[in-house]
């Protein structure tokens, strides 16, 4: 049996419909059809009157492809200009196996024209020879993080957090990640800038998701950014200290996309026409509902709440915002962002809608469900009653976005502004006093200590005089939104408290610890002197990722996080922060110094560094980036007597532009290097030695085949580099050496996300 299961693996039997296939290969045995979903939309009433039959038909269209370029990064507007000027033009007018190709337009109502869509396919886009070129490019800039291809609708919560450098933000279901991409480019507006006062806190649950979220943030290379692994239903509250006393950590944005039916992804998640059901959306509203009202606990009073779901499903959107806004007794006021985004069309949020059962049984208010369908159907799920609570909840300021409207997925998103405190809040603190009271006369006398997860309750309490600004936990929760159930802890007098805290349970793969250097840590010596280090050089920032042996890498994180980190280790599972900013190189010893510079943490280090600075032309970069060792004679005048005087080791290779020369790049380029004895070398990984050539102009793409590169036609000899499979195995090397051991501390690796063996994202 054995060898029979193996020789069918070797000789997989070709699928010829899957070849040809383009968008929705695999799915061709699902029909685009359910009577269910037809039904339950029509009685809804949320798509305007004789538009039905559009928005079926836009449902059953393959979804345009959207492009979106980072927006925080000093290229942007290079890569906008490569992009207009070198790849939409070809596209104009170009007509693919009897298709007209649309030329891709701009989003209207995203800022600077940094997003972008077309009706390209996959199947053209990959197979078309006119459009190769395109493709390799968006592939490229994607894993260099300077393009994200991202649907346009999920574009849409980031820009109505109104995000500012100083904010602190946790994004409460984050993964796979484009949103939380999104808010660290906003972070970090003003690259003059390494270090914002903001930074991102991205959670999930699913603890193989986190590593798709550490993917996408460590493009950005940001050191405010990290991604921790917790039930965002019950997420901790975190301690800092301030101003030499602990407080509460209360965010300054919240992003609360929840888990949803998705049946807005239609048009790129094709089983869901073969799943979707209205029970989806009753199992789903509770959890919906407790996740946002823990994004709203942990919310700064003043702060922005953002909630979000792929779903147009009246039970998993208004009605959970109507619960919300209920239980807050006016503690949160929708606000109205119909201005925020001009451009947009949508529809606005509804007051009435009603409730349908798989077997078809509607209804529209909770005395019609039968007792046997409580556990199902929960009274939040109902429209709110009475036209002055309805007129003040004012949820038609809610967004809704129909797929026909502007060629897009459906989506729905709530703005939420905190006035106040959440009530429970204000009562939850007194409680937890009567029953440290209760439960000591309970076990003898001594009061019960609280634990670690409650802490920063009492001391924000103590701090402000009596009420914590917002801190709750799972039981004080489940009080708001169900009544105080009786507690074990419950003593004569009726006072009541939650249960003691349990240990936090870890799941998923065991990280290695973060620990932070000290300021005389003997490292530092050596870089000091090396780098000649500025003063204000944040060297408590610094951090690694073992305890004992040699540290391999050195990471460095925002101040903030780094409050965050120290504070919070044993309260909350952290999968990943900080940013690589040295390795360390055993040759560099003889030089004076083990460590040398990483290109990912390059433009956050950089305004430190004093010394071991080269500056080069827009020549220079072209050598560096085409030849493996040119000799430091292949360097223009000016780089070549720098270099000269340098002592061998690492070194930063920095081009500033020159505004009086628009044919140049208009952005600083800053790459790590190494000076050798005669030759010196970039060491940049691949995806962004070929960033930086299409910058400066020359085309480099891989032919049909792989086998090696091709640069654009009459590229001057002398950089026009090695060719063929020798350039491939030499771009592979330099790839190696510019990512040493991305994995453990001790070198180790392994498959990322499933085997035994697992390489450490770090």
């Amino acid at each position: 049996m054995g060898r029979r299961s193996r020789q069918r693996q070797r000789n997989p039997k070709p699928n010829p419909g899957r070849e040809n296939a383009g968008w929705g290969a695999g799915y061709a045995d699902i029909v685009k059809e359910n009577k269910l979903f037809e039904q339950y939309y029509k009685e809804q009433g949320l798509v305007p009157e004789g538009e039905f039959e559009q928005f079926m038909e836009a449902m059953r269209e393959p979804l345009p492809a959207t492009i979106r370029i980072t927006g925080y990064k000093s290229h942007a507007k290079e890569i906008l200009h490569c992009l207009k000027d070198k790849y939409f033009k070809d596209l104009q007018e170009l007509d693919i196996d009897g298709q007209k190709i649309e030329a891709p337009r701009p989003l209207s109502w995203y800022p600077d024209e940094l997003a972008w869509h077309t009706n390209i396919s996959r199947k053209i886009i990959r197979k078309s020879p006119l459009l190769e070129k395109f493709h390799q490019f968006l592939v490229s800039e994607t894993e260099s993080g300077n393009i994200s291809r991202q649907e346009a609708v999920s574009m849409i919560p980031p820009l109505l957090l109104k995000i500012q450098p100083h904010h602190k933000i946790l994004d409460m279901c984050a993964a796979p990640g484009s949103k939380t991409a999104q808010l660290i480019e906003m972070l970090h507006a003003d690259m003059d800038v390494p270090f914002p006062e903001g930074f991102v806190i991205a959670n999930d649950v699913d603890n193989k998701r986190c590593y798709l979220l550490v993917h996408q943030a460590k493009r950005l290379n940001s050191p405010c950014i990290m991604v921790v692994n917790h039930d965002a239903s019950c997420i901790p509250a975190l301690q800092v200290d301030s101003d030499s006393k602990k407080d509460v950590l209360l965010y300054d944005r919240v992003l609360c996309d929840v888990p949803c039916s998705g049946d807005g992804t239609m048009r790129k998640n094709i089983d869901v026409w073969k799943k979707w059901t209205t029970s989806n959306s009753l199992h789903l509203h509770g959890l919906q509902l407790r996740i946002a009202v823990r994004g709203v606990e942990q919310l700064a009073v003043g702060g922005r709440m953002v909630y979000s779901t792929c779903s147009l499903n009246p039970i998993e959107d208004e009605a959970v915002i109507a619960a919300l806004l209920e239980k807050s007794e006016g503690a949160l006021e929708l606000d109205d962002a119909s201005a925020d985004l001009p451009g947009l069309k949508y529809m606005p949020g509804v007051t009435s809608w009603k409730l349908m059962t798989k077997e078809g049984q509607w209804y529209s208010d909770w005395s019609e469900v039968p007792k046997s369908r409580h556990t199902q159907i929960r009274p939040s799920m109902f429209p709110p009653k009475g036209p002055e609570k309805v007129a003040s909840m004012h949820l038609e300021r809610c967004i809704r976005i129909l797929p026909h409207h502007q060629n897009t997925g459906g989506f729905f998103v709530a703005v939420l502004v905190k006035k106040a405190p959440m009530p429970w809040n204000k009562r939850h603190p007194k409680l937890r006093k009567d029953f440290s009271s209760s439960s000591a006369a309970l076990t003898g006398g001594s009061p019960v200590t609280p634990s670690p997860e409650d802490t920063p309750q009492l001391l924000s309490e103590e701090a402000d005089g009596g009420v914590p600004e917002e801190t709750v936990d799972g039981a004080a929760q489940h009080e708001a939104l169900h009544g105080a159930p009786k507690e074990a802890g419950a003593g004569g007098d009726g006072a009541c408290g939650p249960p003691p805290s349990k240990k936090l349970k870890l799941f998923g793969y065991k990280e290695d610890p973060f620990v932070f250097l000290t300021e005389d840590d003997p490292v530092f010596s050596a870089i000091q002197s090396f780098y000649d280090l500025s003063p204000d050089f944040p060297k408590l920032n610094v951090l690694t990722r073992t305890h004992e042996g040699k540290k391999r890498h050195l990471y460095m994180v925002s101040k903030e996080l780094r409050n965050v980190l120290l504070n919070n280790s044993e309260r909350i599972k952290v999968i990943n922060t900080g940013v690589k900013v040295w390795s360390r190189n055993s040759d560099g010893e003889e030089f004076g110094c083990a460590f040398r510079l990483a290109q990912e943490g390059i433009y956050t280090l950089q305004p430190y560094v004093r010394s071991r600075i080269i500056r080069v032309g827009v020549n220079d970069i072209k050598v560096l980036l085409t030849q493996e060792n040119p000799f430091l004679s292949k360097l223009e005048e000016d780089a070549h007597a720098q270099a000269k005087q340098m002592g061998m080791g690492s070194v930063v290779l920095k081009f500033i532009p020159n505004p009086d020369n628009p044919t140049e790049p208009q952005c600083p380029i800053q790459l790590c290097g190494w000076r050798g004895k005669t030759s010196i070398r970039a060491f940049v990984p691949r995806n962004e030695r070929l960033h930086y050539l299409r910058m400066l102009g020359v085309e480099v793409f891989r032919d049909k085949q792989g086998l090696g590169q091709k640069k654009e036609e009459g590229a001057p000899q002398e950089w026009k580099g090695v060719e063929g499979e020798k350039e491939k195995d030499d771009a592979a090397e330099v790839e190696k050496e510019a990512e040493p051991g991305d994995g453990s501390e001790d070198g180790s690796s392994g498959a990322e996300n499933g085997s035994s063996s697992r390489r450490n994202v770090s």
